[in-house]
């Protein structure tokens, strides 16, 4: 471009600057308001534990709003991810809430946290999914946040078999696509001498592993982010991980993406101590297992009353029931919320002829 064309284009170019300004200044003006509407909500209602402002039924309804509007340019994930942070930002003006979640710093874990509800919250890392529970139930940590399950390689076993003891509700859930990269300080392939990572995080890049370091040791951790540190200390050591521990631990990228499915997906639940209303979009997580009765077709005449009702299923895991041997209860998620009329009635059915019955959550379904 000429000198000429550019001195040309400076009127206009000052014109979108100042256009942009006022925006900025519009949008600045807004998102004051909406903050002091927030406390309004909280005063006139008379919170007074941080928790009880968190509305995850309401979040969800703006979310999805929020998405309906849109007309672009910017993408339903971009919007969602802005909204996010200022709801969390008005909802932390006197103090933020506490998010136990499974350490270290730099898991898919810590990720999940922030996407459900964005960076203005104290994020506390634990080193197991106990304690996860536990800080929560003490009261020490407002909700806490643990994987579920991977589209890829199934369920956290761990995480179900918590919900036998704890009294704690599932109050959300986040669905966060997972992308593994190689991690380390090495220059190239030939250098790496082991990799490290999670149980699940090996087996998500499984093929992977094998094509391009057949003959390299792979090592479990317990994170991500252990695995990370250790490539971080360690020569010859590789990790498997996301961006956030390559980013805590200064780690080059050496390969990126290298899970063997394209839709990689992790699921992860909000748990706390609180059962929440309808948001439109729901989903129940049940707890249940059938009568001593022996016989063929138990399960079957259990959830009976799902398919009698409309109700569909969309998850049954089953796991031991640690009563007696060879004893299992099943964990079961079903689309709606439980106090709505059709749900409600089958649930009440499916009670009158358990053997263990509980409602372990009905929480908003992911906006993603």
């Amino acid at each position: 471009m000429s000198k000429e064309s550019k001195q040309a284009d400076e009127p206009a170019l000052e014109q979108l600057r100042a256009r942009i300004d006022g925006i900025d200044r519009q949008i600045q003006s807004l998102i004051s308001d909406r903050a002091r509407c927030a406390k309004e909500v909280g005063d006139l209602k008379g919170l007074t534990e941080k928790a009880e402002f968190y509305r995850p039924e309401r979040e969800a309804q703006v979310l999805r709003a929020v998405a309906e509007r849109n007309e672009g340019p910017l993408s339903n994930q971009e919007l969602l991810r802005l909204f996010r942070e200022i709801m969390s930002a008005c909802l932390a003006q006197e103090e933020p809430l506490k998010i136990a979640y499974l350490g270290p710093e730099g898991t898919f874990t810590q990720t999940a946290v922030y996407t459900q509800f964005g960076h203005s919250v104290r994020a506390l890392s634990v080193p197991t999914i106990d304690e996860v529970f536990h800080e929560v139930e003490s009261g020490v940590a407002d909700f806490g946040v643990a994987p579920v399950e991977n589209s890829t390689e199934g369920s956290v076993n761990h995480t179900l078999d918590m919900f036998l003891t704890s009294p704690l509700n599932i109050c959300g859930e986040v669905e966060l696509r997972i992308h593994q990269h190689l991690l380390g300080r090495m220059k190239d392939l030939s250098e790496v001498q082991r990799v490290c990572s999670h149980s699940q995080s090996l087996a998500q890049c499984r093929a992977w592993l094998s094509l391009h370091l057949p003959n390299v040791d792979k090592i479990t951790v317990s994170s991500n982010a252990e695995a990370a540190r250790r490539a971080r200390d360690e020569d010859g050591t590789a990790a498997l991980a996301g961006d956030a521990a390559a980013e805590v631990y200064d780690l080059d990228v050496l390969f990126n993406n290298v899970e063997d499915q394209g839709d990689n997906t992790t699921r992860f639940l909000v748990i706390g101590r609180d059962n929440f209303p309808p948001s439109g979009q729901d989903k129940t997580s049940l707890l249940i297992s059938a009568t001593s009765t022996e016989g063929p077709g138990v399960l079957h005449h259990l959830l009976a009353p799902l398919a009698k009702h409309g109700i569909n299923m969309s998850r049954i895991e089953s796991r031991p029931s640690r009563r007696r041997k060879w004893d299992y209860v099943f964990f079961v998620d079903i689309d709606g919320h439980a106090e709505e009329k059709g749900v409600k009635q089958a649930l009440e059915e499916i009670n009158a002829q358990s053997d263990l019955f509980r409602i372990l959550g009905a929480y908003p379904k992911a906006v993603v």
